[in-house]
């Protein structure tokens, strides 16, 4: 084929000269044909029919996994297209078989050719693709025939599959880690045995070298598979990152290994290859840790909404349906103690409804009807009948996973200092290698072996094992000393977003609040208070149990009935609203009143107290520059109250979770860099939308896993402690990296000018990646002061 047959086909023309393998998947080929199969085949025709042919420049895996299924088994889609106004369908797919960016990159773009697709969009992290198209339901099937035919599979998108699905490259980096872990302590043992050993024989020391060969070859060729990867996919789509820089170190240090072991000289450096590799791959394996923590949040978020729903049908009778096939419109049953799983409103009657997973606010709160509630609310009181008002796919739950899916993919566009820097520093390094080789080799006629001697050397001596140890480093030792403070560091770049934070939101309830009902002293006697929590200890009420803390003697009383939405009666006592105890002026918003009979109604006053540092924490937010103020689910009436107890001077009250979001949203419009503090799900949109986000202790799972900090419960104070820290942290990231840089302006010149030997600089490199350690555990004492550091 020519050179320019090759680059029509959307193929370089070195790629079509070395090519052996299949043009579509990288598989091997029989007899040198084109393809592997009439799959692969087929697939290439149509990425080259719609004009998509950079796919294969920007391909990063060809390992034959693109490969189509022969005559695979498509199932019906067409069920699972949700109906849009103005004869629009949108449907919500999960892809199988994704490798890169660039496997993205050509579904979506393979799905705009179709002439009625409005939208399409894939995340590679979830795999989730949506599709938004004008036409008949039936165009489903069709999409996901084309992606079949390019070697991807499609199939019905749930938080199931997403849980479900298996993380093949996760379990090799943890595999590779295992091998290079293992292969750098058996290389390090040998190698000390030749540096400690000056007296050695050379026959001895020949020996040890090829021992440390036979475990470190392998070792280094297994164990750097996936950043060798990392740098081929790099250098195809025309861009220099980290892990080209790091495999040319260890592949040139191996090779240079292996010369020095043929000619048995004195040294040999496979144990600094190796264990080069072991620290890079740890580093990986924590932070796709950190990913898959975002993912679940995700996944566990939608999983408040699986599970079975009772629909009501025609003539009243009750079936179980997935709560995936409920529509709009549908009658359900909500019996007591079930969750809601879907957005609805209450059909008739009251209801008694705790909405903390979804609002954050401890206390249940009554729904008449007519109310719109949405999902994740559980029932407190009697069954009640709703009609769902959102199917699963639309509702409130889908819409904050889809938030924090877009917050995940944002942060993970954030460019860490150490690549923004080696985007210069590997090309110029790898260039000076090669120019020394040649000058050498060419220029002052030294032979070959001289000549690549002091070209490795430059690449040793400027190996970039300080510049790959700069942030990480002070990362590690910052989030140990955070964590003994109480703080824990769930996302690797929080701590470089947490220092340019310049405005501090707060949530109210379990943030500045500590979410527990404590009784206020008041107008009842002890008599009263006795015979009030006899009634309340029926109740799983929060106001009730803080009665019932208050008096803890009092029995049960065993006539006890509920009333939904209304409160508890025994004969003729009562404990509840103001309405069902019959008092003439309604309670506060956190009281209840008791009524015996014959006797006049007393109110029971309780309090959400301030945390005792609440107060303390906002002063000493302030004082390092950011502004604070305090956004809230709550009645305007409490949050005025604990802003003002708290020395906050702007609040938002009764917030939702999209207003919460939009105000987000408003600060980074006009420049501010948010950093948000909450401690429910109804929070967790809101800290995928900020800056950088917190999350108290003691919240929900849900918005734990949407943070990128956890403190202690209770520990507001650890927030200023904590930007603090960071603010030192890049301070320290700063000085590595530019002693990173100026160590090699220093050394390169006198390793180009042969006056270092590879020894010395082995001991160079391993003393520049010292210094940036030893600068790096500075960071441990980064939470002993207070100010803005």
């Amino acid at each position: 084929m020519s050179g320019a047959a090759a680059e029509a086909q959307g193929l370089p023309r070195a790629a079509a000269a070395a090519r052996t393998g299949c043009a579509h998947c990288g598989a091997a080929c029989a007899g040198g044909a084109r393809f592997c199969c009439a799959g692969c085949e087929g697939a290439h025709a149509l990425v080259s029919g719609l004009g998509l042919d950079a796919f294969y420049r920007r391909r990063e895996v060809a390992d034959g996994s693109l490969r189509p299924v022969a005559a695979a088994p498509l199932a019906d889609l067409s069920p699972h297209a949700e109906a849009l106004e103005g004869g629009e369908r949108r449907i919500e797919l999960m892809v199988v078989g994704l490798t890169c960016g660039a496997c993205v990159w050509l579904v979506e773009q393979s799905l705009a050719a179709e002439p009625d697709v409005l939208h399409a969009r894939l995340s590679l992290s979830s795999r989730r693709l949506t599709v938004t198209w004008r036409g008949s339901a039936e165009r489903a099937n069709e999409y996901a025939a084309l992606l079949a035919r390019l070697g991807f599979r499609a199939i019905p998108w749930s938080g199931a599959c997403l849980r479900e699905a298996e993380d093949a490259e996760g379990r090799e980096l943890v595999r590779s880690l295992g091998i290079a872990a293992f292969g750098a302590i058996n290389v390090m043992l040998l190698s000390v045995s030749v540096w400690a050993g000056w007296d050695m024989g050379e026959a001895t020391r020949g020996v040890l070298h090829w021992l440390a060969a036979l475990v470190g070859v392998p070792v280094i060729l297994l164990a750097g598979r996936p950043i060798y990867r990392s740098a081929l996919g790099s250098l195809r789509a025309g861009r220099l990152n980290m892990d080209v820089a790091v495999s040319a170190a260890v592949l040139a240090t191996t090779a240079m290994s292996l010369l020095e072991a043929w000619r048995n000289g004195p040294f040999t450096w496979f144990d600094s290859a190796t264990a080069l590799l072991a620290l890079l791959l740890a580093g990986r394996v924590l932070d796709r840790a950190a990913r898959r923590r975002a993912r679940q949040a995700v996944s566990e978020l939608l999983a408040l909404q699986e599970g079975d729903v009772s629909r009501l049908g025609p003539g009243g009778a009750v079936e179980a349906v997935p709560a995936g096939r409920i529509a709009a419109g549908d009658r359900i049953l909500l019996a007591m103690g079930e969750r809601l799983r879907l957005d609805a409103v209450l059909e008739s009657g009251e209801a008694l409804l705790d909405t903390s997973i979804t609002t954050g606010e401890s206390l249940p709160r009554p729904a008449a009807a007519g109310d719109a509630v949405a999902a994740g609310a559980i029932n407190l009181g009697g069954a009640a009948i709703f009609r769902v008002s959102r199917a699963a796919g639309e509702g409130s739950l889908a819409a904050t996973a889809r938030r924090l899916e877009q917050g995940e993919q944002a942060r993970g566009r954030f460019v860490r200092l150490a690549d923004r820097a080696v985007r210069l520093y590997v090309p110029i390094v790898h260039g000076l290698a090669a120019l020394t080789f040649l000058g050498w080799w060419l220029g002052a006629g030294a032979a070959w072996q001289q000549a690549l001697v002091t070209a490795v050397t430059v690449l040793i001596i400027t190996c970039p094992c300080g510049l790959a140890l700069a942030v990480p480093a002070v990362q590690s030792v910052a989030v140990g000393a955070l964590f003994r403070r109480g703080v824990l560091v769930a996302d690797g770049s929080a701590l470089e977003r947490l220092a340019t934070a310049d405005h501090a939101v707060l949530d109210k309830t379990g943030t500045l609040t500590a979410g527990r009902p404590v009784l206020l002293p008041g107008a009842w006697s002890a008599a009263e208070l006795g015979a009030a929590a006899s009634l309340a200890r029926a109740s799983r009420h929060p106001l009730a149990q803080a009665l019932v803390a208050a008096c803890p003697a009092a029995p049960l009383r065993p006539d006890v009935r509920e009333v939904a939405g209304q409160g508890l009666e025994a004969g003729g006592d009562r404990l509840g609203s103001a309405a069902f105890a019959g008092a003439a002026e309604p309670a506060e918003a956190m009281g209840l009143w008791f009524r015996q009979a014959g006797r006049q109604p007393v109110a029971f006053h309780f309090s959400d107290r301030l945390r005792p540092g609440a107060p303390a924490s906002v002063r000493a937010l302030r004082a390092l520059g950011l502004e604070v103020e305090l956004l809230s689910g709550d009645v305007p009436r409490v949050v005025s109250e604990v802003a003002r107890q708290a020395g906050i001077g702007r609040w938002i009250a009764a917030a939702t979770p999209e207003d919460k979001v939009a105000r987000i949203e408003a600060l980074r419009a006009g420049g501010r860099r948010p950093v948000m503090v909450g401690d429910g799900i109804n929070d967790a949109a809101a800290l995928a939308a900020a800056h950088v986000s917190v999350c108290m202790g003691e919240g929900a799972d849900i918005a734990q896993r949407a943070a990128d900090l956890v403190v202690g419960p209770g520990r507001l104070d650890a927030l200023p402690v904590a930007i603090v820290a960071a603010r030192r942290a890049r301070r320290l990231m700063r000085q590595n990296i530019a002693f990173s840089l100026a160590y090699n302006v220093v050394a390169v010149p006198m390793a180009v000018t042969g006056h270092v030997i590879p020894l010395f600089a082995a001991l160079v490199m391993a003393s520049s990646s010292l210094a940036v350690t030893l600068n790096a555990l500075r960071a441990r004492n980064i939470c002993g002061g207070s100010g803005p550091g």
